[in-house]
């Protein structure tokens, strides 16, 4: 559980960037002081904004914008790519489709995960087979989100490199059978503006995505730089906001890492209220394990909790099929 903080650290992570792949990583000044943050704010938070990430601002703002022309069409075009269990659930998914602990969402969005070809994880791989959907209108939509999904792969790969030295082991030491093939998620996601409570200038508490923590290992939100709507949950149960910094992500860490962590890191709870009175878009990138992965805690993990394991260890294919077959209302 997240302690009691008041505000999510920002993290400068160039240093990182500089040196990911150096021989000496550890024993570089720069590197040791974003470990000793991202460590801080692992423990503390479960939650982060990051800037000097090297994507650039340019191209973080077209995803938004392309996101919006797309939402934006009529929703007979959308619905050319629906999502559904014939798609490997890719695709799109209207507002209130999605479900968070029995409830619908007060969001739509296409779904996109990494590629998974017939019999590439045996039977474990069938439910998320399939390419993705990618829409016809606008243009270059396709182009952009893969340049996008690269551009956060390598970004992600390299924090998590951070992440991993900050637990006291070696910078690849949740690559190999753990990550080194990794799989990605990737969820562009619009919340409709505030609705409006009998005439009255107040907007209803709607619900764009309910309390729910994430699946895999690191997250990567690119928010809109002027709604305030993301939420996270501090130990007393507060709810405090993340309000857009631009140029930034916030990120968050999710199931598989407080697994692989014993519990030293914790996914933390959190949601999405949009009472502001303008249409908010979101595209969050997920970082995750090899989908085939047997995801245990790390042994320098277990060292420093007393040797005890404290959660079960999770298949991550078979976490991912069991959360996106429940997720929605088909």
């Amino acid at each position: 559980m997240a302690t009691d903080f008041k505000f999510i650290p920002l993290i400068d992570v160039s240093p990182l960037l500089e040196k990911w792949d150096h021989p000496n990583i550890a024993q570089d000044e720069g590197v040791a002081q974003v470990v000793k943050q991202l460590d801080q704010a692992c423990r503390n938070a479960g939650f982060f904004y990051v800037k000097g990430h090297g994507i650039p601002v340019s191209l973080m703002k077209e995803i938004k914008n392309i996101a919006r022309e797309y939402f934006h069409q009529p929703y007979e075009e959308k619905i050319k790519i629906k999502l559904s269990a014939e798609t490997g659930y890719r695709g799109y998914q209207r507002i209130g489709e999605n479900i968070t602990k029995g409830k619908p969402d007060i969001h739509e969005a296409i779904d996109c995960y990494r590629e998974v070809k017939h019999g590439m994880y045996g039977g474990l791989g069938d439910v998320m087979q399939g390419s993705n959907m990618w829409p016809s209108n606008p243009l270059n939509f396709k182009q952009l989100m893969e340049e996008y999904i690269d551009r956060c792969t390598d970004l992600s790969r390299k924090i998590m490199r951070g992440i991993a030295l900050a637990l006291g082991g070696s910078a690849d030491e949740m690559e190999g059978e753990i990550g080194g093939d990794p799989f990605w998620v990737l969820r562009i996601i619009g919340y409709p503006a505030a609705s409006i409570s009998n005439g009255h200038d107040k907007a209803h508490d709607d619900v764009g995505c309910g309390a729910h923590t994430d699946y895999g290992l690191l997250t990567l939100v690119n928010q809109d730089d002027d709604i305030v709507a993301l939420q996270v949950r501090i130990k007393s149960g507060e709810w405090i906001s993340a309000p857009p910094i631009p140029g930034t992500f916030v990120c968050n860490i999710g199931d598989m890492l407080k697994i692989l962590s014993n519990g030293i890191y914790e996914s933390t709870l959190h949601r999405v209220i949009n009472n502001s009175p303008k249409y908010r878009v979101c595209v969050a990138y997920f970082y995750e394990p090899n989908f085939d992965a047997a995801v245990e805690p790390l042994d320098v993990c277990l060292h420093k909790t007393g040797g005890t394991t404290k959660f079960e260890g999770a298949v991550y294919g078979k976490h991912l099929v069991s959360k996106v077959t429940t997720n929605f209302i088909m």
